[in-house]
């Protein structure tokens, strides 16, 4: 089948080449030239604009890729190329575009006769080897259309034992991808997947915390441990309840440096996080976790905030307290040498 993409990027990249090695043509443009000479040395056909993407297009209906950053650029891109496109083509914006301007643009393109479809694709720099999960919304004759080129970007079935009970689903799902619903579904479901993904992201970050700092001064010194943090994020991966790609990828990070210096902990959000929040509200959905995932990541940008000085003047007002110059932990938990040291006082 043959394919455009535009935005080859980190991941536009890799899905042409993996397209490319499933026997599919790409038609590939990037506002880099150099970028798209890489893939035209892989295999694909390149184009120095949007306009001879569509002319090297030659099967219809045809089919254009959009793997770009959310937002003006996305946009932007779709608004130049629409009216290259004609009656039954399709745009995919492959991106993590927000589900309402999907809709929008959906409708808006349906009065030209072109079809849009939505796919949240998950899978990042490693889809190139594992496959891409997707979550497509959309037309259904569009999304079916495509079905080619989702079954080549999934994992397949792989190694993961099969659900019970799945017999007379749908397949796709099993697969790593479905067809979540209308326009404006795929990127709801992914923006929901990114939305979880913070807070699964947070707890193992938070019981790393935890973990590194059991021989805090602060402790009674028969319960201060040194832990191995790069063992302990090893082990957790082989048969423990919360092993996961994510913790694999920690595993890694600390084995080849178990104190992370070369990251500062400064933790962008890419605005899925916060959409998730936004839905939860609308739907008056309590997300306590994924909500103070996404405010842990505020809070890493941060020095000490102008609210953290309010506090500490209003504790210096009622109490005197001086920053600095009180334990982290005014009144730790009496350890077992203050059991004895106590029980030895009272006998004598």
């Amino acid at each position: 089948m043959q394919i455009g993409v535009i935005g080859l990027g980190r991941m536009g990249g890799n899905i042409s080449r993996r397209l490319m090695n499933a026997g599919h043509r790409c038609v590939v443009f990037d506002a880099n030239p150099e970028t798209r000479d890489v893939l035209a040395k892989d295999g694909a056909t390149a184009a120095g604009t949007l306009a001879e993407v569509v002319e090297a297009l030659t099967e219809k209906p045809r089919a254009v890729w959009v793997m770009l950053p959310a937002g003006r650029i996305t946009e932007d891109t779709i608004e130049r190329l629409s009216p290259l496109l004609g009656p039954n083509d399709i745009i995919i914006d492959g991106g993590n575009s927000f589900y309402k301007d999907d809709i929008r643009r959906a409708k808006k393109l349906a009065k030209d006769r072109i079809r849009y479809v939505d796919c949240g694709t998950s899978g990042g720099v490693w889809g190139i080897e594992r496959g891409y999960c997707m979550m497509i919304g959309g037309p259904k004759d569009a999304v079916d259309h495509l079905d080619p080129i989702f079954a080549a970007l999934a994992p397949g079935l792989g190694k993961i034992p099969r659900t019970p009970g799945r017999k007379k689903a749908d397949p796709r799902a099993e697969r790593g991808y479905i067809h979540a619903g209308p326009s404006g579904a795929g990127h709801f479901v992914k923006m929901v997947h990114n939305g979880i993904e913070y807070g699964m992201m947070q707890a193992y970050a938070e019981g790393f915390d935890i973990l590194r700092n059991k021989d805090s001064n602060d402790l009674p010194e028969d319960e201060r441990f040194v832990l191995n943090i790069p063992d302990i994020a090893e082990v957790w991966r082989r048969g423990s309840v919360i092993s996961s790609w994510l913790l694999d990828l920690g595993a890694a990070a600390l084995a080849k440096d178990p104190q992370l210096k070369e990251f500062s902990g400064y933790v962008q959000d890419s605005g899925e996080g916060r959409w998730t929040i936004e839905a939860a509200i609308e739907e008056a959905v309590p997300a306590d976790v994924l909500t103070t995932a996404l405010y842990a990541r505020f809070r890493s940008r941060k020095e000490h905030t102008f609210g953290e000085k309010v506090l500490s003047a209003m504790r210096f007002g009622f109490g005197g307290h001086v920053e600095g110059q009180e334990s982290a932990d005014p009144e730790p938990k009496p350890g077992k040498a203050q059991d004895h040291a106590a029980a030895k006082q009272a006998a004598e």
